[in-house]
């Protein structure tokens, strides 16, 4: 005779009554905050080969640790930047539910991609931490969608994550539309360390997490603080990344 554990049970009831469905197109899907099979292979997933430094996709194989024309030209504050997906109307429906949408029952099967595609510089980090909201947003939006993915990546890699290792000091206006010049005037000085944990970072790694990588102006300004604080590297990891070609 098999026995079924009580959770074991409660998630099956908990199915039957709430079949979890596929966040893109609402097929029936086997676990929660999963995609069918069909919208699995709309989302464009990224991998080798990429820029060393930002991690945007190259067209073809040229060689390892090599790095885009705009990293060569200026490079980031961050030593690397990955990113699970390419930023596009699927993977951009699936971050605004995560943010926008109370969909945080996507966090931990998001994060566990991301665990998975930054692996190396999870294994590398000695601690991780999100990229902060305004405290008034994080008011009106009662959860950081940063934070979540965080949590869960840095529980897959067994790493220590400090939600509040770093504060944003004051609001900032909505970034979309601006171009990047405009977008680096909008962060600037926006973020500081947080003083609880001044002890924390000089001379460790430390892994940055958001949910997507635009223009790189606010990863950029989180890394300079977290420099300047004395960390040893910052890398970037986050669920989607736009890409210069879309």
């Amino acid at each position: 005779m098999r026995l079924v554990s009580l959770p074991g049970l409660g998630r099956q009831v908990l199915d039957l009554l709430l079949p979890p469905l596929c966040p893109l197109c609402g097929a029936l899907v086997a676990e929660p905050g999963t995609l069918c099979p069909a919208c699995w292979g709309a989302v464009e997933f990224l991998a080798p080969p990429l820029c060393e430094r930002c991690g945007v996709p190259f067209p073809f194989d040229a060689g390892e640790g090599l790095e885009c024309g705009a990293c060569a030209t200026q490079a980031p504050p961050w030593r690397r930047a990955r990113a699970v997906v390419r930023y596009d109307e699927n993977s951009r429906r699936l971050a605004l539910a995560l943010k926008h949408a109370d969909r945080t029952d996507l966090a931990p099967a998001l994060g566990r991609w991301m665990a998975r595609a930054g692996a190396e510089l999870l294994g590398e980090a000695d601690l991780v931490a999100p990229v902060p909201l305004h405290w008034f947003r994080l008011w009106r939006r009662r959860y950081n969608q940063a934070a979540l993915l965080a949590r869960v990546a840095a529980r897959a890699a067994a790493k220590p994550v400090l939600m509040d290792l770093l504060v944003r000091r004051r609001p900032t206006p909505a970034l979309g539309g601006l171009g990047r010049d405009e977008r680096a005037r909008a962060v600037r000085g926006a973020f500081a360390l947080n003083r609880r944990h001044r002890d924390r970072v000089a001379g460790k790694a430390v892994l940055l997490i958001d949910d997507v990588l635009t223009s790189g102006a606010t990863a950029g300004e989180c890394a300079r603080v977290l420099l300047r604080a004395g960390a040893q590297a910052v890398d970037v990891l986050t669920l989607a990344r736009v890409t210069r070609d879309g």
